[in-house]
């Protein structure tokens, strides 16, 4: 059971991982050569879109089934890896997102004035810190495979 959990939460992570990632390296260079406009209204569709089950799934899954690997198999060669893990997880997908991303999308979402001011005030910081995510939850997912392997 505890490898079945830790193989679960590494390929959860391996998914997130890969939504952050594909953020810095296709969806933020894309949009980038997009019109003021038509950037404003993109990622307001995309911050719609990304509130579904799967992302849900995605976005929790990596952490809750970490933590339920770590109760089944709390003196494992594997616990250190987990627990890093799990930590650069916190940091990179939940600190980030909420003190961060989130409220920039709600800036967006709710903002007035013109789409190339709305732009000026979110498209770097926003790009920037999800670069920072994308990084730490790739180092979480590189700690999960070792805990994999210590299994």
């Amino acid at each position: 059971m505890t490898e079945t959990a830790l193989i679960t939460a590494t390929a959860l992570m391996g998914l997130s991982a890969g939504l952050f990632a594909t953020f810095s390296y296709v969806v933020m260079p894309g949009l980038r050569r997009a019109s003021d406009a038509a950037f404003v209204d993109s990622m307001r569709g995309i911050n719609v879109a990304i509130l579904n089950p799967v992302f849900a799934l995605t976005f929790g899954g990596p952490f809750f089934v970490g933590l339920l690997a770590l109760v089944l198999g709390w003196d494992d060669a594997s616990r250190p890896w987990v627990i890093a893990g799990l930590v650069l997880y916190v940091v990179g997908a939940y600190v980030i997102t909420f003190a961060v991303n989130v409220p920039m999308n709600d800036a967006l979402e709710a903002g007035e004035g013109s789409a190339a001011s709305l732009r000026e005030a979110f498209e770097d910081r926003w790009t920037r810190w999800n670069h920072v995510r994308s990084v730490l939850i790739t180092a979480a997912l590189v700690c999960l495979v070792v805990g994999v392997l210590k299994v």
